[in-house]
């Protein structure tokens, strides 16, 4: 699903140590596509394929995969590296197994290492270096990372029983819902954990060389935007509102093609701290900035895809969501 957005605060963690590195963040912007304004306006979002290319072209630039958030740098080959030494295990547990080893050779990095509880697996992470301050972004990437990737490799949602945070409440809490797939997040624990069921170490990977190699292509982006079937209700309603967005559905339309009464969506839907009217705006932004990056649709069209039946209508929404007007978005990428 390419139509889905990244929240600024992500711009700015990948950023952040680009000018200690001597790059010029304005340029990296442009290079990818997005207006360096953006950068300074807190509630803007750009779409998951502009945040990727900034990703990779910041990677690229600052010869670093872990953009500067570590004492020393991850040079880049370094991950393509990693998924070389696990396409070929048997099963799920031991690539992540050997995904942990690997970078616990990384002395200076964080350091993954996989446990097994009963029930349970848990992937806890350390630092390498007591005396070296991994801000949050750091711990969040490498989470968000290893929880993927180990979704790429089956082919299919691994749920995670628990994810434990070892620090307060961010400002962007709202963030980890897309991060972290819907699934609970804990704070001010311990240690950073990811927990899962001991069931998923047994799963066969469904990936080989052939598909590495095109992953490999635009890892970043495939990470970020592939789709797997989940128990999530807020996933489930984007999904089903991404087939019939121009229609503008009501929470009426949406239940019934889940099968449910519009009260017991909003009951589920509450339960994971969402609502039918964030979640259907939400999927409006993403779709606009995804359609705002083809050029030859106009803003009308646009509008229309979108669920709105007058142009005028969406230029006022697409402004509350970014800071500036759809024709001046697509002006500055």
């Amino acid at each position: 699903m390419l139509n889905i957005s990244i929240s600024n605060y992500f711009v700015r963690a990948v950023l952040h140590h680009a000018p200690a590195a001597g790059l010029d963040r304005t340029e990296l912007l442009r290079q990818a596509g997005i207006p360096p304004e953006l950068y300074d306006q807190h509630y803007a979002r750009i779409s998951a394929v502009r945040f990727a290319m900034l990703q990779a072209k910041a990677v690229q630039a600052m010869g670093d995969e872990f953009l500067g958030y570590g004492p020393r740098r991850l040079l880049p080959g370094t991950w393509a590296n990693m998924c070389h030494a696990v396409i070929h295990c048997p099963t799920l547990g031991e690539a992540l197994d050997r995904c942990c080893s690997f970078y616990r050779m990384f002395e200076d990095g964080l350091q993954p290492s996989l446990e097994r509880h009963g029930e349970h697996l848990r992937i806890t992470i350390e630092a390498g270096r007591s005396d070296f301050d991994y801000t949050l972004y750091a711990w969040e990437q490498m989470m968000y990372t290893l929880h993927r990737f180990a979704s790429w490799l089956v082919r299919q949602h691994v749920p995670l029983v628990s994810i434990d945070m070892a620090a307060p409440v961010p400002a962007h809490i709202d963030d980890y819902r897309h991060v972290f797939l819907g699934q609970p997040v804990q704070f001010d624990r311990p240690r950073f954990a990811l927990t899962l069921s001991s069931q998923v170490a047994a799963l066969p990977l469904e990936q080989n060389e052939q598909s590495l190699h095109h992953f490999l292509h635009h890892p970043l982006l495939v990470l970020l935007v592939q789709q797997y079937k989940q128990q999530s209700w807020s996933q489930r309603v984007r999904q089903a509102l991404s087939k019939n967005l121009h229609l503008s559905p009501t929470i009426d339309d949406i239940a019934a093609d889940l099968k449910l009464h519009q009260q017991t969506l909003r009951r589920r839907l509450a339960s994971e701290g969402a609502s039918y009217n964030e979640i259907k705006n939400q999927c409006r932004r993403d779709t606009a900035l995804y359609y705002l990056g083809k050029p030859h649709l106009s803003i009308e069209h646009i509008a229309l895809q979108t669920g709105f039946s007058e142009t005028s209508a969406f230029t006022r929404a697409f402004k509350q969501w970014t800071g500036v007007a759809p024709r001046l978005y697509r002006r500055r990428q």
